[in-house]
């Protein structure tokens, strides 16, 4: 890693303060005064700062209930953020894993873990993602089980040549309806309504990669994974096989 970022991950300094520590001479790597930013350091070697020896913090994993009109981006001049959210927790190297849009709410999962969130959002891993959906026009017992049927063959979803893969569809009620796919393509599950001729009025997510929304956290709070939350997205396998389509529609 290279010692400015590594300097500024331990420290929550900015890389501005870091390159003045450098440049006034004040950072050690195994005992050897240094100012090259730049220069690449290993786990064995120790970094010191005014004296004082740094250690590489553990990884960070956040789940957040994100509310209607905040953005998931690091930075935005109009919207709040996902990571404006986190109240009293250092932004430094946070990214977010699953990417909401302004109006979808619900689960988003934040962490400095690069490889965790590769993890969970590479097209490779496969994981599953359930959305809630209300819907603007109401379906009937006898048209669900084709929207059932689409959703399960793929969609054809405007401006784009690719079907979508296979998605589980269950109906709640005539106008709500739980999705569970495995793709994050824009505005996915909206675009795969509207191919049905539907249109979502509201949309949240329920979870990511077995990963549940905490039902105690309201719109805008957030708290840190447990072990078994993180060790539920190392288990979760991809489904290679095509989902069934069960209507539960009531």
């Amino acid at each position: 890693m290279r010692l400015d970022k590594f300097i500024a991950h331990c420290t929550g300094a900015s890389r501005n303060e870091v390159k003045r520590w450098l440049h006034a001479e004040k950072v050690t790597v195994a005992e050897k005064t240094v100012k090259n930013s730049k220069q690449q350091i290993t786990s064995e070697q120790m970094v010191r700062v005014n004296g004082q020896a740094l250690q590489y913090p553990h990884p960070r994993y956040f789940m957040l209930n994100k509310p209607a009109g905040v953005v998931c981006s690091n930075d935005d001049g109009e919207h709040p953020t996902a990571l404006d959210c986190l109240k009293g927790i250092s932004q430094s190297n946070l990214q977010i894993a699953g990417r909401l849009d302004k109006d979808t709410t619900g689960l988003v999962l934040i962490t400095d873990d690069g490889q965790w969130n590769h993890k969970i959002t590479a097209p490779r891993a496969a994981k599953n993602k359930v959305y809630l959906a209300s819907l603007a026009q109401p379906i009937s017992e006898s048209a669900a089980q084709d929207y059932i049927t689409q959703f399960a063959n793929g969609l054809q979803l405007n401006g784009e040549s690719k079907l979508t893969r296979p998605a589980q569809l269950a109906f709640i009620n005539e106008r709500e309806a739980r999705v569970t796919l495995q793709e994050g393509r824009y505005h996915q599950v909206r675009r795969m309504f509207a191919a049905c001729g539907n249109r979502v009025v509201s949309l949240h997510r329920e979870s990511i990669a077995g990963i549940v929304l905490d039902s105690t956290l309201a719109p805008g709070q957030f708290r840190a994974l447990t072990e078994a939350e993180l060790t539920q997205t190392l288990i979760a396998q991809k489904h290679n096989a095509q989902p069934k389509s069960t209507d539960s529609h009531s």
